[in-house]
């Protein structure tokens, strides 16, 4: 079953309201639905959420060419072939646009076999995987919190038992924020806070103990993504665990942060470590040191459903919330493009494993026709 074709489609949708967070708006969303078909007339998708349309020219000049023509099941062996191209840029776009595809190689060569990835990939630890809503989002405007508790409400009522609203206001805000929201969702749901690389570490040492009222599983990505010695610092001085890790593309990058001590819990994203084979990469270095890895997920129900296939593989940890982990989160701001294969979250709060092939999911082109803004195609000459 070999690769004849790679098709590129370049999504777009404006937010109802613009997404918040401690470093700015986002006011557009885009992403590049990938797509291999194969002579044995089985496609498989993959997705890079971000820097879409560089990782979308690297496949189009550089990648595709290993790719095509090539067995789909054959994807550990394409994945080094494709790192062997790639010089300074193991870190971002070039990173992207692997992942990119190994997740269509990935979702392709399970399709042809009838099974999961999951399966695949030597069978699922897990059937249901525990949710968490990622929101709400900070607003702007005078009151930038305000809806918090009304937004953590609709969470409950659709079933999810874990929320992460965005937080990086001030740490006097978010101290209050989080008071808050803890008295309206009560003391049995998870919470977590995502300050999104917007705070120093001193600043983010300071919002994080005014928040220690909230009892909170994690605080994630409170400094840049790469600065080790700050996320050494806030570590060591929080009562709560410090996670990261989605802007990491590169084995060696997690390595670093692991041997300097200076993080608790990965989150690497599929769409940005390398897909299946570089997550499962980084998962088996965190195994080493003892920690729980789980996938982040902001962007389409491809990158959704590849982080459910992929944490259903990672042996539960007790991280001390509601449910051990690994967690699943779920973009809960309206996304069309998450929601285009139905609502995946029961209303026990999990994300039940799909029995279909591959992903799990039936999408074609059309299903993305309201969205794309544009298109591509490469095949064998």
């Amino acid at each position: 079953m070999k690769v004849t074709r790679i098709n590129g489609h370049h999504l777009r949708f404006v937010p109802r309201l613009p997404l918040g967070n401690a470093r700015g708006f986002i006011r557009t969303r885009e992403f590049l639905a990938l797509e291999i078909e194969t002579d044995a007339g089985v496609t498989g998708w993959g997705e890079a959420f971000s820097s879409p349309w560089a990782a979308a020219g690297l496949i189009r000049s550089l990648l595709a060419r290993v790719v095509l023509g090539q067995p789909a099941d054959h994807y550990g062996r394409l994945f080094n072939e494709m790192l062997g191209l790639i010089n300074y840029d193991r870190r971002g776009a070039a990173m992207m646009a692997i992942s990119a595809l190994d997740v269509a190689l990935h979702d392709a060569a399970a399709r042809g076999r009838g099974v999961s990835v999951a399966q695949m990939l030597g069978g699922a630890l897990h059937q249901r995987l525990p949710a968490y809503a990622s929101g709400p989002f900070i607003r702007e405007g005078d009151a930038p919190y305000a809806h918090f508790n009304a937004e953590a409400e609709d969470y409950l009522k659709q079933g999810f038992r874990m929320m992460k609203p965005r937080a990086g206001v001030s740490p006097q805000a978010d101290g209050a924020m989080i008071k808050a929201l803890r008295g309206a969702v009560g003391d049995e749901v998870g919470l977590m806070v995502d300050i999104n690389q917007g705070y120093t570490p001193h600043a983010a040492i300071a919002s994080a103990r005014a928040m220690e009222e909230g009892r909170l599983l994690w605080i994630e990505e409170p400094v840049q993504p790469e600065d080790i010695a700050g996320y050494v610092k806030v570590s060591q001085a929080v009562p709560m665990a410090v996670s990261g890790g989605e802007a990491l593309g590169s084995l060696a990058a997690f390595r670093d942060f692991l041997e300097a001590s200076a993080i608790s819990i990965l989150q690497p994203d599929m769409g940005v470590c390398g897909g299946f084979s570089g997550f499962s990469r980084i998962a088996h270095l965190a195994a080493a040191y003892d920690l729980p890895v789980m996938p982040h997920v902001f962007s389409t129900t491809i990158n959704f459903h590849a982080g459910l296939q992929m944490a259903a593989l990672i042996p539960a940890r007790k991280g001390g919330g509601p449910m051990p982990y690994p967690y699943v989160e779920y973009d809960s701001t309206g996304n069309p493009l998450i929601e285009l294969c139905g609502f995946p979250i029961a209303k026990d709060g999990y994300a039940h494993l799909p029995q279909g092939p591959g992903l799990g999911i039936e999408l074609t082109a059309s299903m993305l026709e309201p969205w794309t803004v544009e298109r591509w195609s490469m095949a064998l000459p």
